[in-house]
């Protein structure tokens, strides 16, 4: 995962049928799923065939998830995302949802920018 400001922190896929399309990234690009427990079902951290590193996830469009589109989405690290979620309004962008906790203190928040292209911002807590 990114460290710097600015720089790309993390790739999800949200869809309906996480399952199946795991299998197909596994088998088109060589990807390997390990298993993430999002309580009653399991979400999948794709890990990179040749480091093992973890590469992105396919998270099913439930849960925390049931709002995202069936998009990869790429999370921004930001130093503050009060104030990147009042840039976003401040310059023409949107809230797709409201700003999210993960993993303790870690926030995030899904966006749309002026010309409707959507990602998301990323708060790492220190």
């Amino acid at each position: 995962m990114a460290d710097s400001i600015g720089d790309m922190a993390w790739l999800d896929l949200t869809v309906s049928n996480a399952e199946q399309v795991k299998d197909f990234y596994a088998d088109v690009i060589g990807w390997q799923a390990e298993g993430c427990s999002m309580g009653d079902y399991e979400d999948f951290t794709m890990m990179s065939a040749t480091t093992g590193e973890a590469i992105g996830g396919v998270c099913h469009a439930k849960g925390v998830n049931a709002d995202l589109p069936p998009a990869w989405m790429p999370y921004f690290l930001v130093a503050d995302i009060e104030q990147s979620v009042s840039a976003v309004l401040a310059k023409g962008g949107k809230l797709v949802t409201e700003i999210k906790s993960m993993g303790g203190d870690d926030k995030y928040v899904i966006i749309k920018d002026p010309a409707g292209a959507v990602c998301a911002l990323y708060y790492k807590a220190p």
